[in-house]
């Protein structure tokens, strides 16, 4: 049995859920219902609206922006 570590964004997930109080999947689709605004405009947006740290924001829209992109392949 291995446990591997998460690595990249999804590792700050369980703390984002934690000090934020929301699941990732709600964060997600916030991020969603603002496209297509660009990376930074919605890291911008989950700060100022909603208190997030700019490590947390970032990684949760880099996360989810790559993971639309690679649905859209």
């Amino acid at each position: 049995m291995t446990t591997e570590k998460i690595k990249g964004p999804a590792s700050y997930f369980p703390s984002i859920e934690k000090k934020y109080g929301r699941p990732i999947s709600d964060w997600q689709a916030l991020v969603r219902k603002h496209y297509p605004a660009k990376h930074m405009e919605l890291v911008d947006l989950l700060k100022s609206e909603h208190g997030m740290g700019h490590g947390h924001a970032n990684a949760l829209v880099a996360y989810t922006l790559a993971g639309d992109k690679q649905a859209a392949v």
